[in-house]
């Protein structure tokens, strides 16, 4: 900092100022001190001046490497932090790099506190680590003093999925399911309570997968072997979606002629033409606000008391459903 004060020809007080992005200098003063940090490939370290007021303003972020709705929290996240002057670091899980590796990657960063995107570590995990330092789960659904909770009612958001479903004649619903997990049991649970308020539970079947595009096109293969072919599929997630729109387009089965097909997330993907899919959105930039700001609350003192946001979210109707084949107007009884 020195030698750009030197160049620049001002004070290192001044040249501190700039970089901290603080108020009082000229914006001549603030042009020259940037263009001599430029000149002599100075950059300012911000980690250490953080370090040496105690705090790093890094939040550390857990996500699903593959998933596209987690790439868009993120997305929205880094909006959030980057508005009250905060960091995200972000730690992938993947094949080779689990949850729990995930987590203790950030804990290893310093991080000030955790944003944890669906995690699937058991209950009493969360619990150890909201105790240590300020956690947020999203989309995640326990009872805990110790973590702020962020999610959508995802029962409510499959019951919208349902309805759609039977209002467009369709009796024959199956749901491609997202594995053993807390969010896919609420979604299981949406759909058996979907189906037996429309009088369907006899039809009610549930075929296992998860949240990949490569569980979706498996479920094309137990589809075809029902005695009757279902005439509308509710997918887990946009990823397993698209697997069976795949899997349904090689085995020549007409979308949404002969099976409709829904997702969940409304993912960019999911909005594509060529995808054009019947979902559910999440409100993800609600989601990100309300998770950056129960941590940095947490951070600052300023509230204590655990918060719980459940969302509400919305039906988005596209191309991938239309009326059940060889049906009346109604299918409710």
């Amino acid at each position: 900092m020195r030698d750009v004060a030197e160049r620049a020809g001002v004070s290192k007080a001044l040249v501190s100022l700039v970089f901290r992005g603080a108020p009082g200098a000229s914006p001549e003063n603030r042009a020259k001190v940037l263009e001599a940090a430029t000149a002599i490939g100075y950059r300012h370290n911000r980690t250490a001046s953080l370090l040496a007021r105690r705090r790093n303003h890094l939040l550390g972020v857990s996500m699903i490497l593959r998933s596209s709705f987690h790439a868009e929290l993120v997305d929205e996240i880094q909006a959030a932090a980057d508005e009250r002057g905060y960091e995200l670091a972000l730690s992938p899980r993947s094949r080779t790099h689990d949850e729990e590796r995930s987590i203790e990657t950030l804990l290893e960063l310093r991080c000030e506190g955790l944003i944890l995107l669906g995690p699937e570590v058991i209950d009493a995990r969360l619990d150890e680590l909201g105790s240590q330092l300020p956690l947020v789960a999203i989309g995640r659904r326990l009872k805990s003093d110790r973590i702020d909770l962020v999610r959508t009612a995802d029962d409510k958001g499959i019951e919208q999925i349902v309805d759609h479903l039977v209002e467009l004649g369709h009796r024959r619903i199956v749901h491609v399911d997202g594995g053993r997990n807390n969010i896919s049991a609420d979604r299981r649970r949406g759909y058996r309570n979907g189906m037996r308020r429309n009088g369907l539970s006899e039809y009610a079947h549930v075929i296992s997968g998860d949240f990949t595009e490569e569980s979706g096109r498996l479920a094309v293969a137990a589809l075809v072997e029902f005695e009757e072919l279902p005439t509308a599929v509710i997918a887990a997630n946009d990823r397993s979606a698209t697997g069976l729109l795949d899997g349904l387009n090689r085995a020549g089965i007409d979308v949404p002629g002969q099976v409709s097909v829904t997702g969940y997330d409304n993912s960019l993907l999911s909005q594509m033409a060529y995808i054009n899919l019947t979902t559910v959105s999440q409100t993800i930039p609600q989601q990100a606000e309300h998770a950056v700001a129960a941590i940095i609350e947490r951070l600052e003192g300023t509230c204590t008391v655990p918060r719980d946001v459940v969302l509400t979210p919305k039906l988005v109707v596209r191309g991938t459903t239309g009326r059940a084949p060889s049906t009346s107007t109604s299918a409710r009884r």
